[in-house]
């Protein structure tokens, strides 16, 4: 069952692809995009990487997501020079084998520890989409040595509270993270993206049958995430350099969050994508990867590593 969800999330990434959300390859030049996998306590890691030499760059993906989101930026942060990774977090995508306490982000930031160290990567750039961004930033507070920057490649969980569109519809009794009829599944889309994309009614029906048929498994995960809501407003503010990159057109979190995220993250540099949702890192891969590399270029001590 789990590798019929992962083949169906890949469904849905090909014709977001076919929309223009995806690349497939890098625009610039040839892309690699290789696969490997890492044992751990617990179960194993899957990981995509592409660029195999200059800094490491981590990319952790949201919830209810995989790794393959992230292919449009390791293409483009490859071809800039860079060794770019996008694991399947514990218990997403390919990474299944491990226990249901390690969706407490506090336990997935022990297991990036471990995969990090399995790897033999002593510090690295770590980016994060949605909730991958609240884990990068618990990962910069518990282990700031080994995180040279940090990025919110848009909003993260845990600064500012659901929209008012999130909160409607949970106060109608639908969890558009979990959609269990074609209605509900557009309503996610629409909330998701700016322009939402045009998927067949077949891919939408399979998606909504899977959501049905593990919807126990799903709703234990949404429980144990939507604990972190304020986590990000605790704790003494961390003092990685920070991007901070805001869909204007975000409709899961306001984007007046990028303005409260600059207390907690005193060295931010924020910007606003305009015309772009919460994932920007599938709406505009281009314009998200310009703006990630301009911010990396100008830390001090770095250069921009292009080829």
């Amino acid at each position: 069952m789990r590798t019929r969800t992962r083949y169906l999330f890949l469904i849905l990434l090909l014709f977001l692809g076919l929309n223009g959300y995806v690349r497939a390859d890098n625009p610039n030049g040839s892309c690699n995009i290789t696969s490997h996998e890492v044992a751990l306590d617990g179960g194993i890691l899957y990981y995509n990487m592409a660029g195999t030499t200059g800094p490491h760059i981590l990319l952790l993906h949201g919830l209810f997501a995989q790794k393959e989101q992230w292919n449009s930026v390791l293409c483009l942060l490859s071809t800039a020079g860079y060794a770019a990774i996008a694991p399947d977090l514990p218990g997403y995508g390919q990474s299944v084998d491990f226990p249901l306490a390690d969706y407490k982000l506090e336990n997935q930031v022990e297991r990036l520890r471990q995969f990090m160290s399995a790897l033999g990567i002593a510090t690295f750039d770590l980016a994060g989409s949605s909730m991958g961004g609240t884990i990068a930033a618990l990962y910069g507070r518990r282990h700031p040595q080994q995180v040279r920057t940090l990025a919110f490649i848009g909003s993260p969980l845990g600064i500012v509270g659901w929209s008012p569109q999130i909160r409607e519809a949970i106060y109608q009794g639908v969890n558009p993270f979990i959609p269990i009829a074609i209605t509900e599944f557009d309503l996610e889309m629409r909330l998701l993206f700016a322009n939402p994309p045009s998927i067949p009614e077949s891919v939408k029906a399979a998606l909504v049958k899977d959501y049905i048929e593990r919807n126990r498994h799903y709703q234990q995960v949404w429980n144990i995430v939507n604990l972190y809501d304020t986590v990000l407003e605790d704790g003494p503010p961390i003092w990685i350099p920070t991007l901070v990159l805001w869909g204007t057109d975000d409709r899961i979190f306001s984007v007046e969050g990028a303005d409260r995220l600059r207390y907690r993250f005193p060295r931010n540099k924020r910007v606003k994508l305009p015309a772009v949702g919460h994932l920007p890192l599938l709406e505009n891969p281009e314009a998200t990867t310009r703006i990630y590399l301009n911010f990396l270029s100008t830390q001090p001590g770095r250069r921009f590593w292009g080829r």
